[in-house]
This record gives structure tokens, sequence and C-alpha cells, in this order.
């Protein structure tokens, strides 16, 4: 038996020629590691861990270099001066339907410059883009309390129910969940008594005292292919809506849009958001442009995370108004 197969576990450490050469021929050559082993007499799973302890042991280091357009570059600063925000975090162009590995680190960083600790409450709201985030897991934030910034709806996927988004992302942040047992609309009786519920009233005092909040961006109601069931389609005014944050609907202008019960949300309202130290929307594709260009406009959010092409294209749309 060649001694280089011989379990890693069972010796100090590989030969540094051999990992020399394994890391050479695969990081500078390009060979593969089916041709490594074959020149250097061994078998594949030897080759990858040459390579693993050539990286433990320093031969090989890997950096990864952040594009200049991303994050601190021109693009940025170009996004967060024309919707007059505090930052903007860019991440590379979405491709394919799951959102969150491609998002999930620059709201990770967005997360990360807030300066979160312990006691900290962050907010979250529905929606896919916030869920799938969360799913990804964005840090850790042991004693941070997380907390739905919405009620939950009728629609039975995961995303339209906060407690769920805030479970999840409790869970990989080592946070505190608040759970918000509350439909995001309940009828005038209901509504009544969930203002004088303890574990309802609970979460919503939390939303005055918020460090932070993550949320997501929808588009013109009437626009999606599917419409909340708590916003009537047939409704005059919603003709006029753009987009909403947390159930909140606006107009292109950012000046709120109600509806039928509107007035009965358990929500937090733009004011709320507003006094929230650190906001952060996350939304992406050429059909939220307007939707984002309005909400920043309303000042529902103060940061923005997006990508590449949408943020080229709130620039400009922000040109031509």
């Amino acid at each position: 038996m060649n001694a280089a197969d011989v379990a890693p576990e069972t010796q100090a450490r590989f030969p540094l020629e051999l990992m020399y050469a394994a890391a050479q021929q695969y990081y500078i050559e390009e060979a593969t590691q089916g041709d490594i082993a074959q020149r250097l007499g061994v078998s594949r799973a030897t080759v990858s861990r040459l390579l693993t302890e050539a990286r433990k042991q320093g031969i090989v280091e890997i950096k990864v270099h952040r594009p200049a357009a991303l994050e601190d570059g021109p693009l940025a600063a170009e996004v967060a001066e024309a919707l007059n925000l505090e930052r903007v975090y860019l991440a590379p162009k979405v491709n394919g339907p799951t959102l969150g590995p491609w998002l999930a680190p620059a709201v990770t960083r967005a997360l990360a410059a807030v300066g979160l600790e312990s006691g900290d409450v962050v907010l979250v709201s529905s929606g896919t883009t916030v869920y799938e985030c969360a799913r990804e897991g964005l840090g850790q934030y042991p004693g941070v309390t997380i907390a739905p910034a919405v009620g939950g709806q009728e629609e039975p996927q995961p995303w339209f129910q906060t407690n769920e988004t805030t479970r999840i992302l409790a869970e990989r942040a080592g946070g505190v969940p608040a759970y918000l047992y509350a439909p995001a609309l309940p009828g005038p009786e209901l509504f009544y008594s969930l203002q004088h519920e303890p574990s309802v009233r609970r979460v919503m005092d939390l939303w005055a005292h918020a460090k932070c909040a993550i949320v997501g961006i929808g588009s013109a109601p009437l626009m999606r292919q599917m419409t909340p069931a708590l916003m009537p389609r047939d409704a005059d005014s919603l003709r006029q809506a753009v987009g909403d944050v947390c159930m909140r609907v606006y107009d292109r202008d950012g000046e709120p849009v109600t509806y039928p019960g509107s007035e009965r949300l358990v929500a937090t309202k733009p004011e709320e958001l507003r006094r929230i130290p650190a906001t952060i929307a996350v939304a992406v594709g050429a059909e939220k442009v307007l939707s984002i260009v309005a909400g920043a406009k309303g000042g529902y959010f103060n940061q923005l995370v997006t990508d590449v092409p949408t943020a080229e294209g709130l620039v400009a749309a922000a040109r031509q108004l």
C-alpha cells in the first residue's frame, strides 16, 4: 500500500512535497483530481485529503475578492444617493427561482453593520424573499429578540406566516423568538380584543423598541400572480397602489393607500418603520423597481439589499422622476 493512501488520521500529516504537488497541479495547472491521482499513484479520495490538508498547513491560501461594483462600489453609492437611502448592499445577478442563496450574504453584511447586541429587537416581515434569506442564516446574534412585524395570513405557504420566518431566523441566529398569535387582518371584534390580549400586546410593544427590521417589498397588488386574500382586488383604491411593506400599501409617491379593512391591520405602521434605526428592505426584479422607488420615497425603509441588474434599473428609473 502506498503511504499516501493511509488514512490521514493515522499519520501526523502527509509529506509536504506530496501536498505541494497535488495543490500545484490542481490550483495552478487546473488538473482534475482524477488526473492528479493517476500521476501521483494515489486514490482520488487521497487527492481530496491532500488538498484539504494543504489548506490547513498554509500551503494553499484562497482569497475571494468582492467585485468593486458590489457593496461599496459606485453603483451602490449611486442607488443610495438616487433614493436618499443610508446604505445599499448589492448582490450579484440573481439566477434561478430561489432568492435566498443569492441575497442572504448581502443581508448578512447589512445586519452585521447594525451592531446588534443581546437584548436588541429585530423585526421580520412576511414574504418569499425574507423567508428564503432567513432559511440561509444571517449570522449569529445570541440574545437578540426576533419578532414578526405583521400578523399571519390565510394563505398556506410558509412565507405568509411571519411566525415561521421568526422561528427559522431565531433558530439560525441563536436568538429569542417572540411569536405574534394574530391574523394580519382580523374582524372588528377580534381586532378590538387583540389590543388587550397580553401575548399580542407584548409583541406589538416591541415594534416601538426595535433596532432593526428586515422587510420585503411587494409589487403592485393587482399585478401579482397571488394577491393576499386580505386585499380585496375589487377595491378601487388599489388601482393606485404600486407596492407594500409589511402589508402597508402605498402609491407611486409613497403615500399610504387604504382599502376596506386596512384600518384593522395588525402590522407595523409607516411611522413605526421610520423610527427604526435600520430598516433593511430586500427586493429584486424589474417588476419591483417602481415599488422600491416609491417605498424609498415614502420612507418605509432606509437601507436596501438588491442585485446589480435591479440597482441599474433603479438608477435609470430615478433619473426619469
